[in-house]
């Protein structure tokens, strides 16, 4: 169940087909950026945190509006990503483009998992630090890099050195943390 309530930060999770590392592809993760960025502005939301990992993404949202949908606001995001992604596989690697198959008429092909994915509100400011630090360890929780700032897709150096790369961060609608 998910609740859409004026001045909550949403942490947002949504995984690839089959948790398949679909987002180790370079590529594939400026076409979501590019999906997030488009999505902020289409549903007027507030980005305070972010990781790519090669499976999932955690985004720390913050909707401007008092009424706003998540399913919306993923879907935006996702389906943007997925078609750009889906259209490079058929055009450049076909072969691969099968083990997205599945295994129904429609969609034929699936970029992410279906389902709404993971929506938990955040609604204290003790929350807010601990999904920051949550969403900032992840690649070094799953063995990838040994320090947060080593992780290039990730909003920490934006948090800790102030560099907005690749995505911006609304940094001043951020509660004090």
């Amino acid at each position: 169940m998910r609740f859409e309530l004026p001045n909550h930060i949403h942490e947002l999770t949504f995984s690839c087909f089959k948790r398949l590392k679909l987002l180790s592809e370079e590529l594939f993760c400026i076409y979501l950026a590019d999906a997030v960025n488009l999505a902020r502005q289409r549903n007027n939301f507030a980005l305070l945190a972010y990781v790519i990992m090669p499976n999932h993404v955690h985004l720390l949202i913050l909707p401007q509006n008092e009424e706003y949908s998540i399913a919306k606001i993923l879907k935006s995001v996702k389906q943007s990503c997925a078609r750009r992604a889906l259209r490079y596989l058929r055009n450049n690697n076909p072969g691969f483009l099968k083990r997205l198959i599945t295994g129904q008429k429609n969609p034929k092909y699936r970029f992410w998992m279906d389902g709404p994915g993971y929506d938990r509100n955040i609604i204290t400011i003790k929350a807010l630090r601990y999904s920051i630090d949550y969403i900032h360890n992840n690649p070094v929780r799953a063995n990838l890099v040994d320090s947060p700032a080593l992780w290039k897709w990730s909003s920490f150096k934006a948090w800790y050195y102030g560099k907005e790369h690749p995505i911006k961060i609304d940094m001043e609608k951020v509660p004090i943390v």
